[in-house]
């Protein structure tokens, strides 16, 4: 198996990584060069492995699968999970809570996201249209909704795996990179139901699948995060999620070029 990330993920990344190849006989690969020439260089070097692909790199997820290596995630994962609108898309058809999601402010205060930005990067709460930032890249807008934390539900293949609870003083930025606290969290069932749906929508691997607590105890969908870091999941809990990531790989080994469907 092949583990690829661009190489400033692969230095921020290590510790995960290493456990990764612990458990499983993975190849590391570092790749910062996306051109149509080191795109077609790397599709030779993957040819014929399973590729654990650790960037958010839509079209060259894209370019890799139409030539036959066996993404994971696959490429549709990709393509969604960094785009905050067709994210939004894919909640609202299958008919899960999710916060409401536009294309141009409706009210203000508002919530401003870049539709590609991850960690809690690129969102800014903004009193008026004069306060509106350039990201350098196509924007959705939210209103600020009141809640109780956020929650990430980390799924692999179709099993939720573990949830983290993440709370912050900011009120809507509750990212542990961005120092917010974390808990163990247990999923309901109606959770559950909602998560697993959006999962086994994606056919996806590994993911995180992030939603809103709100004060009356309902819950609305934000997010979905591929490629989905670990750090909050290995704060939480006693199992070790790179041990139950190499082994559903194993079985999507032995099932290739089948993906079971469950």
């Amino acid at each position: 198996m092949i583990l690829l990330y661009e190489s400033k993920d692969a230095q921020r990344n290590s510790g995960f990584i290493q456990e990764l190849q612990a458990f499983g006989d993975f190849e590391l690969v570092e790749w910062d060069d996306w051109s149509q020439e080191g795109m077609l260089q790397l599709s030779e070097k993957l040819t014929g492995s399973l590729v654990l692909f650790r960037a958010r790199r839509p079209a060259a997820a894209r370019f890799l699968e139409d030539r036959g290596i066996y993404m994971v995630n696959r490429a549709e994962v990709n393509r969604v999970a960094n785009d905050k609108w067709q994210t939004h898309q894919l909640f609202l058809l299958l008919g899960v809570p999710v916060i409401p999601t536009y294309r141009e402010a409706q009210n203000f205060p508002c919530i401003v996201k870049s539709i590609d930005g991850h960690g809690g990067e690129q969102v800014v709460k903004i009193e008026s249209q004069d306060e509106m930032p350039d990201f350098g890249a196509n924007v959705i807008f939210q209103p600020v909704i009141g809640h109780v934390a956020d929650v990430r539900a980390y799924v692999i293949g179709n099993e939720i795996v573990g949830a983290v609870k993440r709370s912050s003083a900011d009120g809507f930025k509750a990212n542990y990179s961005l120092g917010a606290s974390v808990e163990k969290f247990v999923v309901t069932a109606a959770q559950a139901k909602d998560v697993l749906r959006i999962a086994r929508a994606l056919n996806c691997d590994y993911v995180g699948i992030d939603f809103l607590l709100l004060p009356d105890g309902q819950h609305v969908f934000n997010e979905i995060e591929d490629p989905v870091g670990a750090r909050s999941f290995y704060e939480t809990h006693d199992e070790n999620i790179a041990e139950i990531v190499v082994n559903h790989l194993k079985q999507l080994e032995k099932l290739a070029p089948f993906r079971k469907k469950e």
